[in-house]
């Protein structure tokens, strides 16, 4: 497919305000997480990576390009994120609590698995979110 067949595709897609359902499929291939592990395997073991349409990647590509800017986060995120992962939040956490108990205080900490809340975004707050970051419509 052309170039140009792809920008007319991508232009009416976020004209009209519709993606394609076959564009949020994917498949999940599990991977060994530890090549030395494979002795007893437990579910553990495994970390999964999906696998999704091409179209809907370049599209996403485009969208991060075209409106990346307006989608700011702050440093406190580290899931979803370049460069940043469950090592960098546990490192902060770390250093969060050695800070207040080295200076005498206690520490209480709570943790939240929000994993699941994942697919269940209220999509109208999100769209008012990004109408108030000012995010172009076209």
């Amino acid at each position: 497919m052309c170039s140009c067949a792809l920008v007319k595709l991508f232009n009416l897609v976020i004209l009209h305000g519709y993606i394609p359902d076959s564009w949020g499929l994917s498949y999940t291939v599990p991977l060994l997480k530890d090549k030395n592990s494979y002795k007893s395997l437990k579910t553990d073991d495994f970390r999964g990576i999906s696998i999704s349409c091409v179209i809907s990647k370049v599209f996403e590509h485009c969208v991060l390009d075209r409106f990346g800017t307006f989608l700011a986060t702050t440093d406190s995120q580290f899931g979803f994120k370049k460069a940043t992962g469950c090592s960098h939040a546990i490192y902060t956490a770390r250093s969060v609590i050695n800070h207040y108990t080295q200076g005498g205080s206690t520490v209480n900490l709570a943790a939240l698995d929000i994993s699941k809340a994942f697919d269940k975004v209220d999509h109208f707050g999100m769209f008012v979110k990004l109408m108030n970051r000012r995010i172009p419509t076209v």
